[in-house]
């Protein structure tokens, strides 16, 4: 497949950062989005809604279908995911890009912190795919691609903020669990996860400001990173752990630099890798 043109791509979070920038991405092959995400109304820190990122993606070419949702709610998350076949005929691609993140250790880490992360994480993600899979599973090329790291079972990804990874590598378990589950049906589950920090809002927000930003790479790698992987034929690409620059050295890039946002900074490694 050379392009994800009439395609249908169901995108949690992605009213900003990497899910918008693949939601972006793919709206200039002339994809239809769906845009799930739970923010209506402008954020004081937050950048985007799920109406602003729709405006974006119809500028850039494609259809867009914009919902709120908060996928922790069952209900909601089916009521979307019908909404959209009904919008577009169907669903091809559902990305799990939502997430939550509190990175610290077991006592600083409140049990509603806890719960919120395996809530959105896991949960979302789970309960995402599993709304998306019956339309899926009619799809010529169906995908599911969780933004999650890989199954890097090592004591340092863990000991400082175990609730935070729990969460992250639960995501990774759905494609473990989910791959070798419809692998028969032609379904290709994947994950992916970046290299290096991204330059988002958690970023900004949470991890260390305009300085970690300076030496982080833009949402454009994974966004091409994810097109590239979504481009490939399910049946042929399943049960994967790829690494945004992997994935785009295997595609032919050779020039990184472009994706970094000041290439004079040296890059700044991201968690799991």
């Amino acid at each position: 497949m050379a392009d994800l043109s009439n395609r249908t791509l169901f995108i949690t979070g992605a009213s900003r950062g990497i899910g918008k920038a693949i939601a972006l991405r793919a709206a200039r092959d002339g994809a239809n989005i769906i845009v799930a995400a739970k923010t209506a109304e402008p954020h004081p820190v937050l950048p985007g809604t799920v109406y602003s990122a729709a405006e974006e993606i119809e500028a850039a070419g494609g259809q867009a279908l914009p919902l709120v949702v908060d996928i922790r709610d069952e209900e909601q998350v089916e009521r979307a995911t019908a909404a959209a076949a009904e919008r577009f005929g169907g669903i091809d691609i559902c990305v799990n890009n939502a997430s939550a993140i509190f990175l610290a250790g077991t006592l600083q880490t409140p049990m509603k912190r806890f719960d919120l992360m395996h809530q959105v994480n896991v949960r979302g993600t789970y309960v995402t795919s599993r709304a998306c899979l019956p339309y899926l599973l009619k799809s010529d090329n169906p995908h599911i691609l969780n933004l999650s790291p890989p199954l890097n079972f090592e004591e340092r990804w863990f000991a400082p903020h175990t609730a935070y990874s729990l969460a992250k590598f639960g995501m990774s378990l759905c494609v473990l669990g989910m791959a070798g589950e419809f692998r028969s049906q032609g379904v290709g589950v994947n994950a992916l996860w970046p290299q290096t920090t991204i330059a988002t809002a958690a970023i900004k927000n949470l991890l260390g400001g305009d300085s970690m930003m300076r030496s982080s790479r833009t949402p454009a790698i994974v966004a091409d990173a994810a097109h590239a992987i979504l481009t490939r034929s399910a049946a042929e690409c399943t049960g994967n752990y790829f690494i945004d620059e992997e994935v785009l050295r295997e595609e032919g890039v050779a020039d990184l630099d472009q994706y970094a946002v000041d290439p004079s900074v040296p890059l700044t490694p991201d968690f799991f890798v």
